[in-house]
Parts: structure tokens; C-alpha cells; sequence
């Protein structure tokens, strides 16, 4: 039986709304059948009557609700949250709270303090939250993640992680573009504009491959066309056991398309993956040739193989990997509902605490001229 799914914001003109929609309907496990897919009651309703959902709601409070008060056969099972920033923790509480679970955009919160609260209603509630930091349901980011712990690369040395785009040389803000306008508005995105857009993808990207904590940052950030948010950072970081990193990214880039990327180098060997070539990771060890291992194959590990939907030669990209993160969480969902508690691949709560500790130090750092600074604590 399929579950049955709920979204508040990702509208028709959104694209955050489409690639869940298209994601989590990828197994055929999803049936996605009521939203408040928008700002206002009227886009929200013709966005839903577009889509052919059974239920279309003015506004999420409304959806909550509703949904709650219709029988447990008929209800939602889970809201993916696809909102402005500001609505995550809000939208995503009260849901968990009443007992949906949920899937909610990156970054999880507009502050520490916010997210440590939701996961505390997170834990409290016994739900399933799913944080969709997509890039890690890549194949070959799972068969990375496997060698760095399998000790293949050594002890780690240097991490360095990139993540460029330019779509916001230009100021689409001021030109009526939806999608830069929240972004770079600071009561909508909170304190950190690209940080948090793609810089927390990149964090979070550092930390799954690496499993390493970072200890302490040196931020720089800048801006241009006057905006109240970053759209371009540098980051140094020391990581906990004494490796050292590079963080960067930015939204003013020309020409670039975007990311993430990560470069990992041990004692033993290195690794090297580009978002934009995802099929192949490159392994280096030192006096030996280059190696390049490639999704789908044999040799790589049983979660990198579980991730590959496709035989080599079909090559596969960012929908297959969103839609990994979904099939995951329905597995926890659906072995909640046995009564099992097991291990599962993706992005918690847990995580964007984490990212936010990450986020509000690099804040702090920046605007005290690029101190040092140890990383706050994401426990609650």
C-alpha cells in the first residue's frame, strides 16, 4: 500500500515543489494527494486542482487540521515541507506534533535555537524526519563514504568542498524573480543567504563523506548589489582529530553551474567527486595509477549498489538521488509502523542542528573580521 502525501508551499512556479513531487513518486510508493501549495488560498487551490490532488488547502494551518480530523485510512501520512526558510520550524512542528511525519527542505531552521527545539518535538513525537540534503543519495557518494570508514584513504589530512553558482551575479531580486527575492530577503532566509542556500549542502555534504566534526571555522563572506545576506563564501576549518579544510561557495560566479563538489585527502590515498559528473569517483594512492571507480558496478559497496537504479552505461543523476533519500524514509516509515527501530540512510533532524551550529558560527566569525572560532553545540 502506498503512503499518501502531503506538501505545504512548492507551488506551480516552484521549483523545490516539482522535484519532490517528481522524487518521491519515483518507486510508486507515494501517492501525493493534498498540498497548501502556496502563499495565498487562490494559488494554493489552483496549484492543487493543476496537480489532480484529492484535497486542496488555503494555507497549511487549514490542511493540518483538516487532515487530522479525517479517518486514519484516508489521511496524510507524511508533509514534505518545501516553504521559504522562516516556515520550516513552525510548519514542520506542528505537523510532527499532531503525528505526521516529515520531510522537510534544507536548511532545517532559521537559527540553532530553533532547530534544536524542533528536534526535541522531533524525539518527543516518535515521527520520521527526513532533512532532503539530496546530493548524499548519489551512489558514488555513498561508495565514498564507505572507504573513508573503511580506512581505505588513511587518516584524513585535508577536506575540501566546493559548491559554486552564478545565477546571482545578476540582481533577479530587484527583477521580480520569486526564487532570488525570498532567498536574498533576510526575514524569509534568516541571517545567512548563500550559506545557508548551498553552503549548508556543502557542510553536509563534508560531514556524511568524512564523518568528521568540525571544531573550529575562520569565516569570510561578501555581497553585491547591495543585498542584507552572503551570496559568496570562504570558510578554513579544523576538524576534530586534527585535519584541516576548505569550504567555499557562491552564487555570484560566472558561468558556473553549480555543485556540490569535495576533493578528501588521507594518508593513504584521495578521493575526488563533481556533482556535475556524478557516475565516476576518482581514487588516487600515491605511486599508483589514478583509478576511477563508476556507479552500477560490481565492486563498489552494497549501499552505493542498493543506491544505482540503472546498469552501468545508463547514467543516472540528481532525480534518481532525491528520489534514494524518499525511498529511504518510506523504509523507516513503514518499519515504524512494524514496530522496528533500525538503522536508515538519509538526513535527519540531528543533522540540520548540526548545519545550523555550522551556520551561526560562520556568522559570528565573518562579522567579527574572520576570527577563529570553535563550532557551537548542535546537541539538545
Amino acid at each position: 500500500m502506498k503512503l499518501r502525501m502531503g506538501m505545504v508551499g512548492g507551488g506551480l512556479d516552484a521549483m523545490a515543489g516539482e522535484l519532490h513531487r517528481r522524487a518521491s513518486a519515483l518507486d510508486s510508493r507515494v501517492d501525493f494527494v493534498a498540498g497548501a501549495l502556496s502563499s495565498t488560498p487562490e494559488r494554493s487551490r489552483a496549484a492543487a486542482k493543476a496537480w489532480g490532488l484529492a484535497r486542496g488547502y488555503g494555507s497549511w494551518r487549514e490542511m493540518l487540521d483538516a487532515e487530522a480530523k479525517l479517518p486514519a485510512t484516508e489521511r496524510i501520512e507524511f508533509v514534505t515541507v518545501v516553504t521559504p526558510n522562516h516556515l520550516h520550524v513552525p510548519v514542520s512542528a506542528a505537523f510532527a506534533e499532531s503525528g505526521f511525519h516529515v520531510a522537510c527542505d534544507k536548511p532545517i531552521a532559521l537559527s540553532l535555537q530553533e532547530a534544536k527545539q524542533l528536534c526535541r518535538v522531533v524525539e518527543k513525537s516518535g515521527i520520521v524526519f527526513l532533512l532532503t540534503h539530496n546530493y548524499t543519495g548519489y551512489p558514488m557518494v555513498k561508495q565514498a563514504r564507505h572507504m573513508v570508514a573503511s580506512g581505505e584513504l588513511g587518516n584524513l589530512v585535508k577536506v575540501v568542498v566546493d559548491y559554486p553558482q552564478g545565477w546571482l551575479l545578476q540582481p533577479l531580486e530587484q527583477q521580480g524573480h520569486k526564487g532570488a527575492a525570498w532567498r536574498t530577503d533576510p526575514s524569509k532566509s534568516g541571517a545567512a543567504g548563500c550559506l545557508a542556500d548551498i553552503g549548508s549542502h556543502a557542510q553536509h555534504m563534508m560531514h556524511t563523506v568524512t564523518g568528521l566534526d568540525i571544531e573550529a571555522l575562520c569565516a569570510d563572506f561578501g555581497h553585491l548589489h547591495g543585498r542584507k545576506v552572503d551570496d559568496d563564501i570562504s570558510i578554513l576549518l579544523r576538524f576534530r582529530g586534527g585535519a584541516r579544510g576548505i569550504l567555499s561557495a557562491s552564487q555570484v560566479m560566472a558561468g558556473e553551474e553549480g555543485g556540490p563538489n569535495f576533493r578528501i585527502y588521507g594518508t593513504r590515498g584521495a578521493l575526488e567527486w563533481k556533482q556535475l559528473e556524478p557516475e565516476s569517483l576518482v581514487f588516487r594512492q600515491p605511486g599508483q595509477p589514478v583509478r576511477i571507480l563508476r556507479r552500477g558496478e560490481a565492486y563498489l559497496c552494497d549501499a552505493a549498489k542498493r543506491a544505482s537504479r540503472l546498469p552501468p552505461g545508463h547514467p543516472e543523476g540528481y532525480f534518481e538521488a532525491f528520489g534514494n533519500l524518499y525511498r529511504n524514509f518510506v523504509d523507516a516509515i513503514e518499519a515504524r509502523r512494524q514496530g522496528a527501530r533500525t538503522e536508515h540512510d538519509f538526513p535527519t533532524a540531528i543533522d540540520g542542528a548540526r548545519t545550523m551550529a555550522f551556520i551561526e558560527t560562520a556568522l559570528e566569525s565573518n562579522a567579527a573580521g574572520g576570527k577563529w572560532m570553535r563550532v557551537k553545540d548542535h546537541t539538545h
